[in-house]
């Protein structure tokens, strides 16, 4: 018997190779689209956020600060329970050093404003934006809260509508 020569068993194998490595590529050029989510531990920074109101709280207003952020939609009927609640804790921890920022995953911000208005919260909210996303990643489900310390590590996330006692006791983080 002979062996198999080389140049005829080198193209199938540089095939395999080249098919292999550009489904390693392909796969490496997704990964950014995949659903990345922040999670409990980890330590983010902040973007800025413009309000609907219009004002711009800069990247820096952050640091330093706990801070509670939520997700929300003005179709989201779990968010429609639960941001009464945040409403309150908003108000309850005024002065204190708790930061809250609601961001809306709304198509336009004035379907977000008029949904605030006409329920008469606020609380800080702004739109969701690229800087966001690449921050604390895509919504899984909606409310979505982070309560995120000081130090800028995430410590605790919610995924879903909370119960109002639990909203209230998220004042207990002020100044963790």
């Amino acid at each position: 018997m002979h062996p198999v020569p080389r140049p005829w068993r080198a193209p199938w194998l540089a095939g395999l190779a080249r098919r292999a490595l550009a489904f390693a590529v392909a796969l490496g050029a997704l990964t950014p689209l995949c659903a990345f989510a922040a999670e409990v531990g980890d330590t983010v920074s902040l973007p800025s956020v413009t309000l609907l109101d219009g004002r711009t709280l800069p990247a820096g207003y952050f640091r330093g600060k706990t801070v509670i952020v939520e997700y929300w939609a003005s179709w989201c009927p779990f968010c429609a329970q639960q941001n009464p609640h945040l409403q309150k804790l908003y108000e309850t921890t005024r002065g204190k050093p708790l930061e809250i920022v609601a961001i809306s995953i709304d198509k336009t911000p004035k379907e977000a404003s008029d949904y605030l208005r006409d329920r008469h919260y606020t609380f800080p909210a702004g739109m969701d934006t690229a800087d966001w996303q690449r921050t604390l990643g895509k919504r899984k489900a909606l409310p979505e809260l982070y309560v995120i310390g000081r130090n800028g590590r995430i410590l605790r996330k919610e995924v879903g509508e909370m119960f109002p006692e639990d909203v209230a006791a998220l004042a207990e983080y002020a100044g963790k």
